[in-house]
């Protein structure tokens, strides 16, 4: 007998999200430990390595190609079997080439996953109640990651389970779960058939601009503020544990609010809001000395990047119905050209002023506002800007 939760399309959008992040959260928060103590790895084969884990979010586009052969709906379900099946096998490989491997299935599944599960999110989802199911999916896979965190370190405390034993367990059960909805969930229909081509369409152009900007800034997020807290203020692992325990506490007490307060405020003012905090943030971030405040402006960043979820449902209410599985792919394919760039052009800002970096991350805030504030307070198909250049400017109504 099937369960009857999974008859409900939202709540399998939750359980896929928690069987997503127990595989992935626990790849990303052994990684670092495993590759040094394990694979002896430098910077060179790190840097790498986290190369290779950004080329499947690059070509996300294929989902298209992928998308003419089987449903979305399985493809979810594969994209998750390849994640958990890259996970359980990592801590077998413990080598370069292994590691490459095991990483380029990881993130394939990973990235695939999330293209799609954005798509069927904005078609299974009213436009009504996506901006709460999302801000609740951002906050459920908040307190995934906490237990996951929570069973790592009383694994490595009271058990010594070992590196392998940690990554089976988490590949298995992300394994488990999918299996659990293959066959407990029913095949759900979205409202309208998708094309199966790629789609770019110059109406589209503010989302293009908003992805990519929200890329650019999240690069400088993951890598420099958090390089930020050890260089500069010789955080240790305990200590950036705690910060990513009260970063994932503060979303998963939030999240779900801030997807209500989108829905309520629309997305140019709630966007608007998000800038204007990230621009003082990152100017902060230029200038901070104290240590629990960098910790505070770490926990803030992560915070106002949930107001993100402003982007998606501006596309879903201005998309023609049948684009949206098309547009997802590209969509993840534009937000990860900044990961190719951005990490070695800045890098290399950093050496000679750390400070600078932060500031170029205030001036892509600022031009994100400007974007965010052509966003009309009724966006819809057919009415996607306020301004637009089409032969001169065109101005249209608020």
């Amino acid at each position: 007998m099937k369960p009857r939760f999974l008859n409900n399309p939202k709540y399998l959008l939750y359980m896929m999200s928690i069987a997503m992040t127990l595989a992935f959260a626990t790849w990303m928060v052994l990684l670092n430990n495993f590759v040094v103590e394990r694979a002896e790895f430098s910077g060179r084969e790190i840097g790498i390595l986290q190369s290779i884990r950004e080329i499947p979010g690059f070509l996300a586009f294929t989902t298209i190609f992928v998308l003419l052969l089987i449903r979305e709906q399985k493809f979810a379900y594969f994209s998750l079997i390849m994640l958990g099946i890259g996970v359980l096998l990592t801590g077998f490989f413990p080598s370069e080439i292994g590691l490459y491997c095991t990483t380029l299935l990881m993130s394939a599944g990973f990235h695939y996953f999330e293209t799609v599960k954005q798509s069927l999110s904005l078609q299974w989802l009213s436009v009504s109640e996506t901006p709460e199911v999302l801000g609740k999916l951002i906050a459920l896979t908040s307190l995934t990651s906490l237990l996951t965190y929570l069973f790592i370190w009383f694994s490595q405390e009271y058990l010594s389970l070992g590196f392998e034993i940690i990554y089976l367990i988490s590949g298995v059960v992300c394994l488990l779960l999918t299996v659990f909805m293959w066959f407990g969930a029913p095949l759900f229909e979205g409202k309208v058939n998708q094309k199966k081509n790629l789609v770019l369409k110059r109406s589209y152009w503010l989302y293009y601009a908003l992805t990519f900007m929200s890329g650019a800034r999240r690069q400088i997020f993951v890598v420099f503020a958090a390089f930020l807290m050890v260089e500069k203020f010789k955080y240790s692992v305990s200590d950036i544990a705690i910060l990513f325990i009260i970063n994932h506490t503060f979303n998963w007490i939030f999240a779900s609010k801030i997807g209500r307060l989108v829905g309520k405020v629309g997305e140019r003012s709630a966007l608007t809001f998000e800038y204007c905090g990230l621009f003082l943030i990152f100017f902060a971030y230029a200038y901070v000395d104290s240590a629990i405040m960098a910790g505070a402006l770490y926990v803030l960043d992560h915070l106002f990047f949930s107001l993100a979820i402003a982007i998606k449902t501006y596309f879903q209410k201005i998309a023609d119905p049948s684009d949206i599985a098309s547009t997802a792919g590209v969509a993840f394919t534009i937000n990860h050209i900044a990961a190719v760039f951005i990490p070695v052009s800045f890098g290399l800002v950093w050496l000679f002023s750390p400070k600078l970096v932060f500031l170029m991350g205030a001036m892509m805030s600022l031009i994100s506002l400007i974007l965010a504030r052509n966003i009309p307070k009724d966006p819809k198909y057919g009415h996607e800007v306020i301004w637009d250049i089409k032969g001169g400017l065109r101005l249209t109504r608020l």
